[in-house]
């Protein structure tokens, strides 16, 4: 096997190492009841590659029946944290959970009625943590990156994250197969959907939905 091989091996294998290491508890299973009884919409936010996540959990929450939005920290600064209203639930992503931009974002989200939020982050003493209803903890995450520094695990152990939230919430809300071709009228996974006997279809990219 050639290094190169050998070294995409390793990089793999921590990252799914990362995965496994994640120590769910009573707080995953308190943060699917809040998305699960919110009022309005969920609201992703995050920055730099963790708002690139945060992104993706949004189209997933949104094509398996939870309506969502990504929240970018830094535009709300400048009005978009006029996109917030009562109801909504914050899902804050952070690693180190000390971003200036997602503090300040959602240290001010209080003044709009926001009263749930909760955050993804891995860091024992995350700012964040003291403005979060309740925290889902990465776990503590060592980058494969010979620099110790490029968040690929980390952002591997969100995206997880975010995918067991919401295949958690679409089991939960009894979605179903043609509830999910209604928010794919395009693509393969809508036609897939909309087959009879078809196998159970994956989340995918869409921006409006709502819970049944």
């Amino acid at each position: 096997m050639s290094d190169i091989l050998k070294r995409a091996k390793a990089i793999l294998a921590a990252e799914a190492e990362a995965i496994r290491n994640v120590p769910l508890d009573r707080h995953f299973t308190t943060a699917v009841g809040i998305l699960y009884h919110c009022k309005n919409k969920v609201v992703t936010t995050g920055m730099g590659k963790a708002g690139d996540i945060a992104q993706k959990i949004s189209g997933t929450l949104c094509s398996t029946g939870t309506p969502s939005c990504f929240l970018h920290p830094g535009e709300a600064a400048h009005g978009d944290l006029g996109l917030l209203d009562k109801g909504d639930v914050i899902l804050a992503l952070s690693t180190s959970g000390k971003t200036r931009e997602v503090i300040e974002m959602l240290e001010r989200s209080r003044g709009l009625g926001i009263h749930s939020i909760i955050g993804i982050t891995s860091h024992p003493d995350s700012t964040i943590r003291t403005l979060c209803n309740v925290v889902i903890s990465m776990g503590e995450i060592t980058e494969p990156c010979r620099l110790g520094l490029t968040p690929t695990a980390s952002t591997t152990v969100m995206l997880a994250i975010g995918d067991a939230l919401a295949l958690v919430l679409m089991e939960k809300r009894r979605f179903s197969k043609e509830q999910f071709g209604l928010r794919h009228h395009g693509g393969y996974l809508g036609q897939k959907a909309r087959l009879p006997h078809a196998g159970p279809a994956s989340g995918s990219r869409c921006k409006t939905g709502s819970p049944s």
